[in-house]
Order: C-alpha cells, then sequence, then structure tokens
C-alpha cells in the first residue's frame, strides 16, 4: 500500500464552490522566456528557411540531416516501418483507423440551397481546406494515436493534401508513428518539430509547403508557437493538461474507478482526475483501490504527483447535483459510471467526450472506440467541441437573386443602409428595385 494524500470535499460544505475554484485552477499563462525563444525562432524560420530549419534541428534535436531533403521521411520509409512493426499492432492501427474513418463518415456535411417563392436562390458551399498540417509528438512521447485522430478526419472531409511533422530527437524515428501515417495516407511527412516546424507549416519553406490549418498536440514550445501563428493560418485548439471527471453511483468495481482516474494522471504531473459520488463508503473503497494499485504502475511517481496535486474525491448529496458539478466542471472526459446513465445524458450541457455506463473506459476512447481524441480542455467544453471533420472543411454563403427577389430586398435594403449612413450601399440596392 502506497499513501496518497489527495483531497477529499464536501459539495454540502459552504466552502465547497471555492475549494472547487481553486482546484480547477490552471494558469495557461506562457512564460515570457518561452514566449521570446519562440518568438526568435518563427523569426528565423521566416528568414532564413530552410537553412534554419537544419540548425535548430540539430540543436534541439540533436542530429544534423545531410541535406535539406534529408527532413523528409519517404513514404518508402513509411511502408518500411509499417513492415517492420508486429503483426498485432498493425492489425490494433488498422482497426482503430477503419473506426475512426466511420465514425467522422457520419459528420460530413454537404452543401445544400433552397429556391424562394421569386426564385432567388440561398445557399452554403461546402468546401474542404486545400492542405493541412499536423503536429505529432515524437522522441519518448510519441503517440500514434494522435496520427489517426488528427489525419483521418481531414482525409474524409477531403484535404487535399495532409502535412506531418514529427521531431526526431537524435534521429530515433517511432515505427509506430510512420506505420500510422502509412496507414491514414499522409500525404507528406517531414522529421522536424518544435515551434521551428510550426512556424515551417505556418508560412512554408522551399522545402515545407505552407499549410491553411494547424493541429495536433505539443510541448509549451508548440502550444506558444501555435497561438503566434494563428491568424496566419488556422490553429485546432491551445490545450490545457489531460482531464478526466468520473461520476459514479457507488455500483461499479473501485478498481476500475482509480484505474480510470490514473489513466490520465499518468499523462503529466498537471494532469487531473476527479471523482464524485453520493457514496461515502464508496469514495473510500476507491481511495483504498488508489493506495493498493498505485505501487504497480510503472508512472507511479507522475500519478502520485497528479493525483496530490490536482486530483480530488468529492461527495455529493446525489446524482442530480453531481451532474451540476459536471457542468461546472466541463470536463475534457466524463465517465458516467451509474446505472442507465442515458437518464442522466440530457442534464449533461459541458464535456469534451461523455463516456456512458460501466464498461466505457476513457481509454477506449483514446484509442479504437471511433469518436475524436482531440478535446477540449480546461472548462473550454463550455463553448468548444471535439475535432472533427467540420474543422477541416468551411462554408462559403450562396446568394442568387432573381430581378424580382433583387428589387424586394433592395427596398429592404436601402433603407437599413440609409439609417447607417452608407449611401453608396444604398444606392446599389436601388439600382436594382423595379421601377
Amino acid at each position: 500500500m502506497s499513501q496518497i494524500n489527495i483531497k477529499q470535499l464536501d459539495a454540502q460544505s459552504p466552502e465547497f464552490d471555492q475549494q472547487l475554484k481553486e482546484l480547477l485552477h490552471t494558469d495557461l499563462v506562457v512564460d515570457h522566456q518561452v514566449t521570446t525563444i519562440v518568438d526568435d525562432i518563427i523569426h528565423r524560420i521566416k528568414s532564413e528557411g530552410d537553412q534554419a530549419l537544419i540548425a535548430l534541428t540539430g540543436k534541439l534535436d540533436r542530429w544534423t540531416p545531410d541535406s535539406v531533403e534529408a527532413l523528409e521521411i519517404t513514404k518508402q520509409s513509411q511502408q518500411e516501418a509499417l513492415a517492420r512493426i508486429s503483426t498485432a499492432e498493425r492489425e490494433a492501427l488498422e482497426k482503430a483507423a477503419e473506426r475512426v474513418k466511420s465514425y467522422h463518415q457520419h459528420q460530413l456535411q454537404d452543401s445544400w440551397q433552397y429556391t424562394e417563392a421569386d426564385g432567388t436562390v440561398l445557399g452554403q458551399k461546402v468546401t474542404p481546406l486545400d492542405r493541412v498540417g499536423v503536429y505529432v509528438p515524437g522522441g519518448k512521447a510519441s503517440y500514434p494515436s494522435s496520427v489517426l485522430m488528427n489525419v483521418m478526419p481531414a482525409k474524409v472531409a477531403g484535404v487535399e493534401e495532409v502535412i506531418m511533422v514529427v521531431p526526431t530527437p537524435d534521429g530515433d524515428i517511432n515505427d509506430l508513428v510512420l506505420a500510422a501515417a502509412a496507414i491514414s495516407g499522409v500525404d507528406r511527412v517531414f522529421a522536424i518539430g518544435g515551434a521551428q516546424a510550426v512556424a515551417a507549416l505556418a508560412y512554408g519553406t522551399d522545402l515545407v509547403p505552407k499549410v491553411d490549418k494547424i493541429v495536433g498536440p505539443g510541448n509549451v514550445f508548440v502550444a506558444s508557437a501555435k497561438r503566434a501563428v494563428f491568424g496566419q493560418v488556422a490553429i485546432d485548439m491551445i490545450a490545457g493538461p489531460s482531464e478526466i471527471l468520473v461520476i459514479c453511483d457507488g455500483q461499479t468495481d473501485p478498481d476500475w474507478i482509480a484505474m480510470d482516474l490514473f489513466s490520465q494522471a499518468e499523462h503529466d504531473e498537471m494532469a487531473q482526475a476527479i471523482l464524485v459520488s453520493p457514496d461515502q463508503a464508496f469514495l473510500d473503497a476507491v481511495k483504498a483501490s488508489i493506495e493498493k494499485l498505485l505501487p504497480t504502475l510503472s508512472r507511479e511517481k507522475i500519478v502520485k504527483i497528479s493525483m496530490e496535486s490536482r486530483g480530488a474525491l468529492i461527495k455529493c448529496s446525489d446524482l442530480d447535483q453531481a451532474m451540476d458539478i459536471a457542468n461546472v466542471i466541463a470536463a475534457e472526459h466524463l465517465e458516467l459510471s451509474v446505472e442507465n446513465p442515458e437518464q442522466w445524458l440530457p442534464k449533461i450541457r459541458h464535456a469534451g467526450a461523455i463516456f456512458m455506463g460501466r464498461y466505457a473506459a476513457e481509454a477506449l476512447g483514446d484509442y479504437c472506440a471511433g469518436p475524436n481524441h482531440v478535446l477540449p480542455t480546461s472548462g473550454t467544453a463550455r463553448f468548444s467541441s471535439p475535432l472533427g471533420v467540420y474543422d477541416f472543411q468551411k462554408r462559403s454563403s450562396i446568394i442568387h437573386c432573381s430581378a424580382d427577389g433583387a428589387s424586394e430586398l433592395g427596398k429592404v435594403a436601402s433603407v437599413l443602409a440609409r439609417g447607417e449612413d452608407l449611401e453608396a450601399h444604398a444606392r446599389s440596392a436601388e439600382y436594382r428595385i423595379k421601377k
């Protein structure tokens, strides 16, 4: 058994609201020194292009390519990596890719039009982005699942060209990441990472093509660079630490719940794992499971820091109050580990992904359930959604006026334009009014 000092809160306490606010607080302000470094890197890429990429790769990733062209990982290399991984790994990647593709096909949006009585046609044209950049962490933090989750919805959306960047510290290439790239149909892959990769995607170099949008997770330098280039290109989001909220009625195996909490706490020391239940005896049982199972984890130290600094066991009065707490937290991952979870779903307004019932472990969503694992964090589920096909499509309005329609609309536009003292607007509309 390993003693762990995890916060235990009571939702009935007068201090609970303040305690919860303090628990959820995350300082996402980027350090000034990081911003300065990132700004310098971006300036170098803009001014020096590929030569800066080579120099920064040598300095930051500790390997120097023989030529600029060596920064590109060929399709042949991707296929060789696919051949090197085990049969079980290949089959798992292929199965996960197929499930992610199938789910996201349901998100496809079509163009639409309708015709009014006077013949005016209004509508919306849906068009995929031309080129997208996908950032994939490399080195020790290698995530082939991130390749699938970021690339497959772009491909389903019809994006013409998907460019992937992945750092290769000390020249080490992760076969699973390259295999995932081959399976998901990435068009080009470059062995670059950090802020320099983001800048290359945003502004383009002779080697790396300029993209329209950058998606994918990364460290603080990557996040800062994405923030800096936003506006030059679109980005998916600025992600905070990973988080999970479990609501349980007390009837799920406490070992299961403890491991579900660990599944997010093991990401890093700032990850957050919270359990809410109306059953105090169950909360005590889960704490005992946490102490029993913690020493069995390879990432025990990370999990312990995460659970003690940002984790909590919260006692609520009933499941109705638990749902209210869930809407305040607006968690990235929400497990409804309760009987008949469907009855509680209408009460949930804010969550990135909702896992229904005792068997839907969050880890299944990370890899192969089908829905995207790129989710809003730090309470941003109040206004943000998971990454999806819609993030790789843009919409154009269609306005096709008949003569009669333009005449009637012109009368309305004329009045409003003159009310705004915009004469040219008014006269432009008035020219179309039938005499």
